[in-house]
């Protein structure tokens, strides 16, 4: 039998499904404030523009809800089957990075939370909020204040137990729960996250420029990858996973044991030729019930064109000439990139002079332009 209540809600958050649980006062985590100032202050957030406009709420979770007296932080692992660098390897493959493989964890989480709230709420008379990272709350640093992991050098959590495979949400309560230790940083000397990262989004350990992270180009950034970024993203069309899989402390990690986050057989390895043929209707069936759906089929054809063209594979240059003609000039402006790197000289400067001049979209001739010479 459960103790206390602390003891009572540990084991039923897991039996809800949740792998960790642990508790925080509702006080803002040391230094979160200023490390959240810094980045944005350095505008590394890029056009995040919800983090700058709710930094204060964010900072300190009294100014989200000032009646909070103790934060239960909830961890459920994800940990893959597989090696999720092994597709990096296979360039006419997509690689999509590990937690959007299975369903959408902002579903599954918050159906969890709020069965775990609704309890504590009616045994405890207690008031009750529930929040996945949709909401501004500093997950990491809070979850490093209650003991459950620590940010390691890439600013990911890192957990002693489950390594870098962990969701996180929080229940804020007006409870008085005494708070679990923090963790300490155990990264040591080690700086393989910093040294494996494509794009170089670490301007030192434990800072992140997400204008450089592979994360933030294919899924918050809504317009053209800027060009040094392009051939360093690989097959990475969503997300990437590098600097988490090469973290050592995953030798401890496990296999997840919620099966809706068990990655779907379709989106382990996906063809990029088939992802590239996707109208908006196909592809919300794809990726139905996947957090994938959010970014659109524009943007996400947009990072599939760029894996074509780094490919190296010229039997998929016609996939990438089939969207010469799509309705999106985000799409039509990277097939052109894409075709720019895969074709023959003879055949990109026949196509360059017979559709290039024809292109109105500024968007698009940057790109028709940008093939000074036959090679691109």
């Amino acid at each position: 039998m459960p103790n206390s209540i602390s003891d009572a809600i540990r084991e039923r958050a897991i039996a809800e499904g949740f792998d960790a649980v642990r508790f925080a006062s509702a006080a803002a985590p040391p230094d979160a404030a200023e490390r959240l100032a810094t980045f944005l202050g350095e505008s590394r957030h890029g056009t995040m523009d919800w983090l700058e406009r709710n930094a204060e709420r964010r900072s300190d979770p009294h100014m989200l809800w000032p009646q909070a007296r103790s934060i239960i932080v909830l961890g459920a692992n994800y940990g893959p089957g597989h090696d999720p660098l092994a597709v990096l390897s296979q360039k006419e493959l997509g690689a999509i990075s590990v937690y959007a493989q299975g369903s959408d964890y902002h579903d599954v989480l918050k159906t969890k939370l709020k069965r775990l709230a609704a309890g504590i709420a009616r045994d405890y008379t207690a008031d009750v909020k529930v929040f996945v990272d949709t909401a501004p709350v500093l997950e990491k640093p809070l979850a490093e204040a209650a003991g459950m992991g620590w940010q390691g050098k890439h600013t990911n959590l890192v957990s002693r137990e489950f390594g870098s495979w962990l969701f996180l949400g929080s229940v804020f309560t007006t409870l008085e729960l005494a708070p679990d230790p923090p963790e300490s940083d155990h990264c040591g000397q080690c700086h393989a996250c910093l040294d494996v990262c494509p794009t170089r989004a670490f301007p030192a350990p434990y800072q992140l420029d997400a204008r450089r992270c592979i994360s933030y180009l294919t899924i918050e950034h809504k317009g053209h990858i800027p060009r040094e970024f392009r051939e360093p993203m690989g097959n990475r069309i969503y997300g990437c996973d590098d600097c988490l899989a090469v973290c050592p402390w995953n030798k401890f990690a496990q296999v997840a044991r919620e099966a809706r986050f068990h990655a779907r057989a379709e989106l382990r390895r996906p063809k990029l030729a088939d992802l590239a043929s996707l109208d908006d209707a196909g592809f919300r069936e794809l990726f139905s019930g996947s957090p994938v759906k959010r970014i659109g089929r524009d943007r996400f054809v947009r990072n599939v064109l760029i894996a074509i063209g780094n490919s190296g594979d010229a039997l998929l240059a016609s996939s990438a000439q089939a969207l010469l003609d799509d309705p999106s000039p985000l799409v039509r402006a990277m097939a052109v990139w894409a075709l720019s790197r895969l074709l023959d000289e003879t055949s990109l400067a026949s196509l360059k002079e017979a559709r290039g001049p024809k292109e109105c979209d500024e968007g698009v001739r940057a790109e028709w332009d940008a093939i000074s010479r036959p090679s691109g």
